[in-house]
């Protein structure tokens, strides 16, 4: 017995369409206190693009909410690289969980370049790869060419940890 109305059985991906829009609306307001100081040079400001994105995520969700309404319904994704009928493999799936836990753990206090080679070598550990001296060495070149890429690149810098002072 279902306790939802007959109109919305089958209905799930209004689901996603209420996030899209609590998403948009969330954007909106963190958009809306933004405080900038009054600018001549720029008439556009940063409080543009975030309110084109709000905006487009309620339209989605509009859209998307119209088009369930009216009978549309996504379908099961399909692939010959995908069984749907096996269940998860969780001696891959939680493996990998872990090493992206220890990385949220460790990134603050070890800093970017160990914590993202502990991810980097415990995700291809975790999905297989049993080269453990070349995934470890990939895995360090990996962590510190995001984190060049990221600071000279970007100019937003990771944190440096432990290694603070030496990178």
């Amino acid at each position: 017995m279902s306790s939802l109305p007959t109109g919305l059985k089958g209905r799930a991906e209004l689901g996603v369409a209420l996030l899209l829009g609590a998403a948009g609306v969330l954007v909106f307001l963190d958009a809306s206190r933004l405080s900038v100081p009054y600018s001549q040079s720029d008439p556009v400001g940063p409080k543009t693009v975030p309110f084109i994105v709000a905006g487009l995520l309620v339209v989605c969700a509009i859209l998307l909410a119209v088009n369930v309404m009216r009978g549309g319904k996504g379908e099961a994704e399909g692939g010959e690289d995908i069984e749907l009928g096996h269940p998860a493999d969780w001696k891959t799936v939680l493996p990998l969980a872990g090493a992206f836990v220890l990385n949220i753990l460790l990134i603050d206090w070890a800093g970017w370049v160990i914590s993202g080679t502990v991810l980097f070598w415990g995700s291809v550990l975790a999905l297989g790869s049993r080269h453990y001296i070349r995934d470890g060495l990939l895995s360090v070149a990996l962590s510190l060419l995001t984190f060049y890429g990221f600071y000279l690149g970007l100019g937003i810098a990771l944190p440096a940890g432990l290694l603070e002072g030496i990178l």
